[in-house]
């Protein structure tokens, strides 16, 4: 997985993996699991159809990123979609109101 853009050109990136394409991904250490401001693992309930540990793709990441924001989620069956909101509460911590206290 190969970063193709300028990271001059972004303000804020969020990276999104999912757990079909394997529990080495974190493992490669390439630049969208490093540099990203926010890490996605999505789809985590399709890790046991896939033969790969959520958990343990989840810890490697955590452990790799040095404190930024890694998070795991599935759209389908998550009870009160979580993830989902937890994505969006970084988003818009991190971004919107970041950028309104910046503007005032």
């Amino acid at each position: 997985l190969a970063s193709t853009f300028s990271l001059d050109l972004v303000d804020w990136w969020m990276f999104v993996i999912d757990v079909a394409q394997g529990d080495d991904i974190p493992r490669k250490r390439g630049p969208g699991i490093l540099q990203c401001d926010l890490l996605v693992i999505n789809k985590t309930d399709l890790a046991p159809y896939v033969g790969v540990d959520a958990e343990s793709i989840l810890a490697e990441a955590t452990a790799v990123r040095g404190g930024r924001a890694t998070i795991a989620c599935q759209c389908r069956g998550d009870s009160g979609n979580a993830g989902l909101r937890a994505v969006a509460a970084v988003i818009g911590e991190d971004v919107l109101f970041r950028k309104a206290e910046a503007a005032s």
